[in-house]
């Protein structure tokens, strides 16, 4: 079973390139997880419409428009969707929602970016805690392999962004936010592309577009795919498709050997 995670920047964006159904049919995921779609479920219906041959499952921000917002495809109904951590401090920028395959779960999630003052980089890591607890419960409810996807807006390690010294001091690499990854780590939950490429340097998954980044390479990986102990043996591969085009992201992808 093939998941690949894609921050859009704007799904409608991506359409409007005429780069989203191309990706999807050449790609031919199982499940798909958008983030950053920007657009209401309504916008997203009128404007980019049915994806043949798959469900579609959006999550928007109550409040801002074009803004956040994620989004599920997959070829299989889940047993489940829901919205969110049923917490209203984190749930009305539209960053969460989770679907349920029966075999796993799927957590597909936009975390804050910390840049905009303290106050902001305190909401991201009080998300990051309120995350992780709650994953930790459904995980417990459900007796669930968890797969944990999206844009965690921040490089864990030096190795995951090209210029780490001059970044020491800005968010997106703060040692209060890659600690969080570390605690992650420690809860039993790994990281797919690190486990099968140990030591690769110059994997990245975003790269700003003011300055042309993408050109040479400037990057960071923020872009993650996670997946819980009971999940592992299942794992076969998992790798960044730095080609795709139509976003400052790049997706991801892992394969689950599910039936």
């Amino acid at each position: 079973m093939k998941l690949i995670s894609w921050n859009v920047n704007g799904i409608r964006a991506v359409e409007r390139k005429k780069l989203l159904r191309p990706f999807f049919a050449l790609h031919d995921a199982d499940v798909i997880c958008l983030q950053e779609t920007k657009a209401r479920p309504e916008q997203v219906a009128d404007e980019v419409g049915v994806i043949d041959g798959y469900h579609a499952y959006f999550n928007a921000p109550r409040e801002k428009n074009g803004y956040s917002g994620v989004a599920i495809f997959s070829k299989q109904e889940p047993q489940d969707v829901w919205y969110g951590m049923d917490d209203e401090r984190y749930d009305t920028e539209g960053r969460l929602i989770v679907a349920d395959f029966g075999d796993f779960v799927v957590f597909n999630v936009y975390f804050p970016n910390g840049g905009g003052g303290p106050e902001r980089l305190a909401y991201k890591l009080d998300f990051y805690d309120a995350f992780l607890a709650y994953v930790e419960k459904i995980k417990r409810q459900k007796n669930a392999r968890i797969v944990i996807c999206g844009d965690v807006n921040t490089a864990h390690e030096a190795i995951d962004l090209a210029r780490p010294k001059d970044n020491e001091k800005n968010t997106g690499f703060l040692p209060e936010e890659r600690a969080w990854i570390d605690e992650l780590v420690s809860a039993g939950y790994t990281d797919t592309f690190r486990l099968f490429n140990p030591e690769k340097t110059g994997a990245y998954t975003y790269w700003d577009m003011k300055t042309r980044a993408r050109d040479r390479n400037v990057g960071w990986r923020f872009d993650y795919f996670f997946v819980s102990p009971a999940l592992l043996p299942s794992l076969r591969y998992a790798d960044i498709l730095t080609d795709v085009q139509g976003s400052d992201h790049c997706p991801i992808v892992i394969d689950l050997d599910i039936r």
